[in-house]
């Protein structure tokens, strides 16, 4: 049965792990394929322990009979998602969910999508956004049947270690 808790300090190999099955899964064919393969769990992990948590963010995983399957990020919405450290206090935003590929389907990411939002409302904002690939048409396709929807606004992302722009839309719903 899948458990959806905080994560701990001992999670962070486990989730590093995720998020790099997961990226090279959901991103091939849209990121280049030598950058998903020269992702490393250990820099991810070593990345994570040294993130520079934004004030009221947090981290859900979804753990299913001790095994780390999915995780999700979310906190107060970035003015800036290139990195800048200014946040939007009156509107939250879900900064990663990743289910491991072979846990896809199965629930675990509407578990984590409806434990965020969630905590975004009981900390009292009015709106959650989240930022998408525009090529990623299976996580929009989740997202809407999660009640979210584009809301006109657009970006490009880089990956790190590319300089290829990805056309990234950006997708609300309201809490």
């Amino acid at each position: 049965m899948t458990e959806i808790r905080p994560l701990t300090e001992a999670d962070i190999d486990a989730l590093a792990e995720v998020h790099v099955r997961t990226w090279q899964s959901a991103y091939a064919g849209i990121v280049p394929a030598e950058v998903l393969d020269a992702l490393d769990p250990a820099v991810w992990a070593e990345r994570r322990r040294s993130w520079s948590v934004p004030p009221g963010a947090s981290t859900l995983v979804a753990d299913d009979d001790g095994t780390l399957i999915g995780f999700a990020n979310f906190g107060p919405s970035r003015v800036d998602q290139a990195g800048a450290d200014e946040y939007d206090m009156s509107t939250g935003e879900l900064y990663a969910i990743y289910v491991d590929p072979g846990h896809q389907g199965a629930g675990a990411g509407r578990l984590l999508l409806t434990a965020a939002r969630e905590e975004l409302a009981t900390a009292g904002f009015a709106e959650m956004r989240l930022w998408v690939l525009e090529e990623n048409h299976p996580a929009r396709r989740f997202y809407e049947y999660m009640g979210m929807a584009p809301n006109g606004e657009r970006s490009h992302y880089t990956p790190r270690g590319s300089t290829v722009e990805l056309p990234e839309i950006r997708y609300a719903v309201r809490l």
